[in-house]
Parts: structure tokens; sequence; C-alpha cells
């Protein structure tokens, strides 16, 4: 039977595990802001703390050899491990990750870029999943991205188009007397901001192009069949002044209307009568 161990040992031992874990607590906020060996901190740790201990080490590890199985590049892999070691420990010692509170749009769009063999197994999965007939999605998986693409006077525009139908636009070009000769002065001039209650309705032409790139709307060639819609529309300020800017000019009248995904995504995202 081993002797009794002194109560003055244990209350050191105790001193030394808070102080070491003290200790740990500050090399793990230096090396979080100096982004430095934080991999082999937070293995180091993990021997000498129950909390996270030998499971998250063994998860890493595991995610490490399947990648180099699938034939990730070893600089790759060891960037995952470590980035997955860091994490853990910041969790363990309380740290916030130093982008969580970074809110900039160029933060938010930031996206490590993907490997075409890592774009070729996210294929193959893809395809995989499709051929699966109990894998079924309930939306689209590129709709909450583009709710965070969306400004609230690109929301309100959605619902007017949803509300009312497709609204006119007129394109400004210069007359010319020989066809097909004719320079574009201004493109899609509308008042889809003012009739939608934009807040800046400045910004109306940024919207639309912003809702086209996301495949939500779409400026048809085909006109709307009221005419006074487009009476209205070019007798506006700005129609007027890009008519003034060349010594002859006319209006081609186009409608600017939701595509079928965007039908989709509104019906899904927007509760319309609710708004």
């Amino acid at each position: 039977m081993p002797p009794p161990v002194p109560p003055e040992a244990d209350e050191h031992a105790r001193r030394a595990d808070e102080e070491y874990i003290e200790d740990l607590d500050t090399r793990a906020a230096e090396l979080v802001e100096g982004g430095l060996g934080l991999a082999r901190l937070a293995v180091g740790g993990a021997w000498r703390t129950s909390r996270w201990g030998l499971s998250t080490s063994m998860q890493i590890a595991e995610r490490a050899v399947g990648s180099l199985a699938a034939g990730e590049s070893v600089t790759r892999v060891a960037n995952e491990a470590a980035n997955g070691a860091r994490d853990a420990l910041m969790e363990l010692v309380g740290v916030g990750h130093p982008e969580e509170h970074d809110e900039s749009p160029r933060r938010q769009r930031r996206e490590r870029p993907m490997s075409a063999q890592e774009l070729r197994r996210r294929g193959a999965d893809l395809l995989r999943r499709s051929a699966d007939v109990t894998d079924d999605e309930e939306t689209h998986p590129a709709y909450a991205r583009i709710l965070e693409s969306l400004s609230p006077d690109e929301a309100r525009i959605l619902r007017m188009l949803e509300r009312e139908g497709p609204q006119p636009a007129v394109d400004v070009r210069s007359a010319s007397a020989v066809p097909h000769n004719s320079e574009l002065v201004e493109a899609n001039l509308t008042m889809l901001g003012i009739l939608a209650g934009c807040r800046h309705t400045e910004r109306t032409q940024a919207y639309l192009n912003n809702l086209v790139r996301l495949g939500l709307v779409l400026v048809a060639d085909e006109p709307l069949r009221d005419p006074d819609a487009y009476q209205v529309l070019e007798a506006q300020p700005d129609v007027q002044g890009a008519m003034d800017s060349a010594k002859r000019s006319r209006t081609i009248r186009r409608s600017i209307r939701l595509t079928p995904f965007g039908r989709d995504f509104v019906g899904t995202c927007m509760s319309i009568d609710e708004a």
C-alpha cells in the first residue's frame, strides 16, 4: 500500500495544474493573435486536459488520413489539421475565432480555392447523391447563400415583381440613318426602385445587375402589352436626360421579370403576404 500523500504535496500539485492551465490560456491567446504553432500547442494541451482529450486528437488524425488517401497534397492536409487543432484549442480555452467578429464584406465572401481534384471529388459525391432516392433536399442549396448576397432594397424589388408582375424598362440608343449602326446611350432604365419603395433609388441599376447575376431576375427583350407603362417611364427625368445627351435618340422597350428560379426563391424564402 503506497504511503499517503501529504496535504501540502496535493495542494502543490493542484496549484501546479492551475498554473499550467492559466499559462496555456495565455499562450493560446498569444498564438491565436500571432498565428504560430497552434497545432503543436493544441495537441500538447490535449494530453494534459481531460475536457478535450484523446477523441479530438483521433478525429483530426482520421480526417488527415482520409484526405491523404483521397490524394490531397501533404501541405493542404497539414494546414487543415493545424486549423482543426487550433479551433479545438480555442473552444477549450474559451477564445473566440479571430474572424468571428470580423463582419467585413471581404471576409464574408473570402473562400479557400479548391483544387481540381477536390472539385472532382465533390462532383462524384454529388452524382452519388443523385442516385440515392432517399436523399431529398427540401430547398435549393444556393438559397441560403443568395439571401446573404441580397440587400433589403433588393428584397423589396423581388417582392414587387412577385406581387405586380413584370415591369417596364427601356434602353436609350442614338438614332442613325444606317441600319444597325446606333450606339447604346443608357441601358435598362426603369422605375423599379421607386415603385418598390427602395431607400436608395440611385442604386437601382446596381440592384438590378446583382439580381440578374444571381439568376433571380431577367431583363427580357419582350415588351409589356400595356403601352401606357412605357409612356410614364419615358417621361422620367433620367430617361429624358439620356435622350437629350444624343443628337437623335430612340428608346427600345424591354421588360424586367422574375425567372422561374427567382419565383421559386421568393416563394420559398419570402413571406410576401406578411411583408
